[in-house]
């Protein structure tokens, strides 16, 4: 189990609702896509390990959880401005991305 935190801690996280708007194969990765996520306020670049779950035309125009404060990183050469947000069962080799219900607009911050 992970480290309890406090409210103050939680409420650092910049969470919302962001729209997939293009999705392509990562050039060097056998695991990663890279996706264009419209998170209110922008676009945001993300690379996610989600091929071989989700094919890249599934994922354009789906509502999605983006972690949008995360540091910046560079995977296989590509920069990720964030993280969407899955669930995943590794025993089960089983990876679900994190939607919302109903017409919530890009950018709705998750609380």
């Amino acid at each position: 189990m992970a480290e309890q935190i406090d409210y103050p801690e939680w409420k650092k996280m910049d969470i919302r609702v962001g729209e997939v708007k293009q999705a392509e194969d990562h050039p060097n990765a056998d695991k990663l896509l890279i996706l264009r996520v419209d998170v209110g306020t922008e676009e945001r670049q993300l690379v996610a390990g989600l091929k071989g779950y989700y094919r890249p035309e599934e994922l354009v125009g789906r509502k999605v959880i983006v972690l949008v404060n995360l540091k910046p990183a560079r995977l296989r050469g590509v920069e990720s401005q964030g993280m969407v947000l899955a669930a995943v069962d590794e025993a089960r080799d089983i990876v679900s991305l994190i939607t919302v219900d109903g017409d919530v607009p890009n950018g709705a911050g998750i609380e």
